[in-house]
């Protein structure tokens, strides 16, 4: 929290960053890594899962939306203790509850079968802020509260229905995917939409880029704020990319998936121009059969927009936190 933050300039005080995405990078590297400076955040994050542990509880349990995003967000910004971090992030592993995390659990409880579900979220939301030590300068949200699902046209015509599916395809993953939209439309959370207007950076990703970035940016009204928004809006690309989503895309690939479900110009795209070793990439991609290869930098780039960098962690596939933050900052 405040007290582990890097010397900043005061003029960031005050200044807000709405932060869009899912999965597990998104967390781990804008939002621990923008912790570190004196700025308020929101995170906004997917809840259309569909696959996994968080999206069977969501079938069973009639909760409308999945929390396996939204907890991983309200971990990264809890200014608990790292053994409390990892007790709520704790995975069952044995039993019929195993692979169920305990917060989804937790937070599927106490959304269940209740009438009004934002009154409800809005109370779990305080809890969670109280059990996590959660900053007042910190906000933690859905993109929607909406029962819906993602859909993905393909180039063949054929229409894959639930994130699940699209995530880990039956398909022939080489198929690339034509379109992306919600069924049924699902309604943007009204709270996200006052941060996204009142943002001085809108930080969209890293994360799978249909899965994870289109569920969130597809919620009706979450486009329009964003394209409305004085923020600027920056996009992070993937390091690599996946088999069923973004196979053989280059970072201008990507870049252009966003501003077309977006319907405007990103100011500013950052990508990694680090080069990882054969061994590296081998070692990652044998607990990750889905990631195919880097990405590849487009000749010619705009260097106004596109900003390119060593951006890697070392010995990693992964992007550097602290890299990353500091660009972010530098762009607020």
């Amino acid at each position: 929290m405040a007290g582990n933050k890097e010397e900043f300039s005061s003029n960031l005080r005050g200044k807000k960053i709405v932060c869009i995405g899912g999965g597990k990078a998104m967390p781990k590297v804008v939002l621990e890594g923008l912790k570190r400076y004196p700025v308020k955040i929101s995170a906004v994050s997917a809840m259309l899962d569909s696959g996994g542990s968080a999206g069977q509880e969501r079938k069973e349990y009639k909760t409308q939306v999945s929390f396996g995003d939204f907890r991983r967000a309200a971990i990264a910004l809890s200014g608990v203790k790292d053994k409390d971090r990892e007790r709520f992030s704790y995975r069952f592993v044995q039993g019929s509850l195993a692979g169920h995390v305990l917060a989804n659990l937790y937070c599927s409880a106490e959304i269940m079968e209740q009438k009004n579900i934002e009154k409800s979220f809005n109370e779990l939301v305080n809890d969670i802020r109280e059990d996590l030590a959660i900053s007042p300068d910190y906000k933690i949200m859905p993109a929607t509260l909406s029962n819906s699902h993602l859909a993905a046209e393909l180039e063949d015509g054929r229409i894959i229905i639930g994130e699940g599916n699209i995530d880990i395809p039956d398909h022939d993953g080489k198929l690339k995917i034509k379109n992306t939209f919600l069924i049924p439309k699902a309604k943007a959370y009204k709270g996200a939409l006052r941060e996204i207007k009142k943002a001085n950076l809108i930080v969209i990703g890293p994360g799978d880029l249909f899965t994870s970035l289109s569920q969130v940016l597809l919620a009706d009204g979450m486009a329009k704020a964003i394209r409305k928004s004085k923020a600027k809006k920056v996009y992070i690309c993937n390091i690599m990319t996946k088999n069923g989503e973004t196979n053989g895309f280059s970072v201008a690939d990507f870049s252009n998936q966003i501003e077309k479900i977006l319907g405007t110009n990103l100011d500013h795209v950052i990508y990694s121009t680090s080069k990882p070793s054969d061994k590296t990439v081998k070692n990652y991609k044998k607990s990750r059969e889905e990631l195919i290869s880097l990405v590849k930098a487009d000749k010619d780039l705009s260097k106004d927009k596109f900003i390119g960098g060593s951006f890697l962690k070392t010995g990693t596939l992964e992007h550097d936190s602290k890299k990353i933050s500091k660009i972010l900052i530098s762009l607020v």
